[in-house]
């Protein structure tokens, strides 16, 4: 994935760390979707077969995890409509790193991505048979011991992350073996309590219109992603592509939100009226949000700054998102926090 430089001569760090550990956003991009049915419940996974290693057996023994009184560089709140991020519970967050999550509008299911250690090669976590995407629900008030969900048959590899869900359908991004780029978007359905059927998202989205990390309205009409395509006003910009009689239309570029430097990684409430996204601020990711006002979107406004990532909000307006650990320029883990909506 690029790195792209800010005018002050920071390295933005691109969030989600990559399946490969430094950022899983598609160099080229990430997940779609079409118009989704409208389930009565969230699918609810069935727990794949024990893995070969439990997350917890697969971070490194020298791993300390950080909390945040240890957190040299904490999330800096902005918003007075947010109480204080924390970080979710021990079901979902570990020394390794937890990224890209993404929240039902219920609250009650969370998936995410998973690899145990931040500085191992992408081809090594390709075989370390715990790196990818997991899910957890929220039992109790509390969230679940997250469970690997499986998008290979027994005898594939692949690397998947950045999970968008609506309905029964789920869209990730994934370097495997059927790619037109090195990661590609895909599709799987949920039936009979697992993801399968998993599809290959087709070369308009992957190539022609070089779709990165997306979300989809809720009545399924408009996609926002970032790219990085021509066209834009420089480094990872966001778009919007519309669907006419079931066909993605050419995508336009989303002006009032974009600057000559890098925006990505949106998120849309559902009533379409919100559009998240991140944005540098002072050296790192930070969280931003345009609201629609009059059917255009407003100046952008800085919610969450200090490596905070990958917003994704439920439909009581409690914000979760990624933040990382750094220190000395490196980053050491990260974890899924929660921003409760006041």
């Amino acid at each position: 994935m690029k790195k792209t430089r800010s005018k002050a001569g920071i390295i933005l760090v691109p969030v989600a760390i990559m399946l490969a550990a430094t950022a899983w956003s598609c160099s080229s991009p990430p997940p779609p979707k079409a118009s989704p049915p409208k389930p009565t419940t969230t699918p609810q996974p069935t727990p794949p077969p024990t893995p070969q290693k439990t997350r917890a057996q697969s971070i490194p023994a020298s791993a300390v995890k950080i909390t945040p009184e240890t957190d040299a560089l904490p999330p800096i709140m902005h918003s007075s409509e947010f109480a204080k991020p924390v970080p979710l519970g021990n079901g979902v967050n570990t020394a390794g790193a937890e990224d890209s999550a993404f929240v039902m509008p219920d609250g009650n299911t969370l998936y995410f991505f998973f690899t145990p250690d931040p500085g191992i090669p992408a081809e090594k976590q390709l075989f370390d048979g715990v790196t990818g995407i997991y899910v957890s629900q929220k039992q109790g008030g509390q969230w679940s011991n997250a469970q690997r969900v499986m998008l290979i048959e027994k005898d594939e590899v692949a690397l998947d992350g950045c999970v968008f869900v609506q309905g029964n359908e789920m869209w990730f991004c994934s370097a495997r073996k059927g790619n037109s780029r090195g990661v590609d978007l895909w599709t799987a359905r949920f039936s009979n309590g697992r993801w399968t059927d998993w599809k290959h998202a087709g070369k308009k989205l992957n190539v022609d219109y070089e779709v990165g990390e997306m979300h989809i309205t809720a009545d399924g009409n408009e996609m926002y992603f970032h790219s990085p395509k021509a066209g834009g006003k420089g480094g990872y910009d966001i778009w919007v592509t519309r669907k006419v009689n079931g066909e993605w239309q050419p995508p336009e570029n989303v002006t009032a939100v974009n600057t000559p430097d890098a925006e990505g990684w949106p998120f849309i409430t559902q009533d379409g009226n919100e559009l998240w996204f991140l944005r540098n601020y002072k050296g790192s990711p930070a969280i931003f949000r345009s609201k629609k006002l009059g059917g255009n979107w407003s100046e952008p406004e800085l919610i969450v700054s200090q490596f905070a990532a990958e917003p994704s909000l439920d439909n009581s307006g409690n914000l979760y998102f990624t933040h990382h650990y750094f220190k000395d320029g490196k980053m050491l883990e990260a974890d899924i926090y929660m921003a409760p909506r006041k």
